[in-house]
């Protein structure tokens, strides 16, 4: 059996696996998908990726599949329901950051049409960064790319989305590939 050679972090977790080699770094052009990783990402802060990834069907059952028109709806009863769900990260202030992020997409879709237009804004031609790594370490943790897409995003009141976590939903997205060069992914 060929062994096919993926980027380093997803290691031998099966789970991890068929992330990197399904998802990581596709571009994302729906919104809805963009909106799931945003969630994601957001709940992420300070936890491993891992963590989150087990923990995403419970999420995608707890907040509306990830609809931002259903979620910006959430009350306090419902953040009081969300903290007693032990299927997702109980962080009171990362469920209301989740509720809040719902509402300011929206707000974001209106002025842009769709979110993914927005964070297409700030890539150069639009079009996505392709990085040309060769090991994990030369990765960083965050660019000036990141930086002004989290800026901008907290200027508009997202929560939980500084410039790291930014940087990790945009490689997520598939907005900068940072596939390892020798990836048999990359593409």
């Amino acid at each position: 059996m060929e062994q096919l050679t993926r980027c380093g972090w997803c290691g031998s977790d099966p789970l991890y696996i068929e992330y990197h080699d399904k998802e990581w770094g596709r571009e994302v052009t729906d919104d809805r998908t963009m909106f799931e990783f945003l969630t994601l990402e957001s709940a992420q802060a300070g936890l491993s990726w891992i963590t989150i990834l087990r923990k995403r069907e419970n999420y995608r059952a707890a907040f509306a599949d990830f609809d931002p028109e259903k979620m910006a709806h959430f009350t306090d009863e419902d953040v009081e329901r969300l903290l007693q769900d032990p299927g997702i990260i109980r962080n009171r202030l990362k469920i209301k950051a989740a509720i809040t992020n719902a509402r300011l997409f929206l707000e974001v879709q209106k002025e842009y049409g769709s979110f993914c237009a927005y964070l297409k804004s700030f890539l150069p031609d639009g079009k996505p960064v392709i990085n040309h790594w060769k090991t994990l370490s030369e990765i960083p943790a965050s660019t000036p790319l990141s930086d002004a897409i989290s800026r901008d995003m907290k200027k508009r009141g997202f929560k939980f989305f500084g410039t790291t976590i930014c940087y990790a939903h945009l490689q997520a997205i598939g907005y900068v590939n940072d596939h390892l060069v020798d990836c048999h992914y990359r593409q």
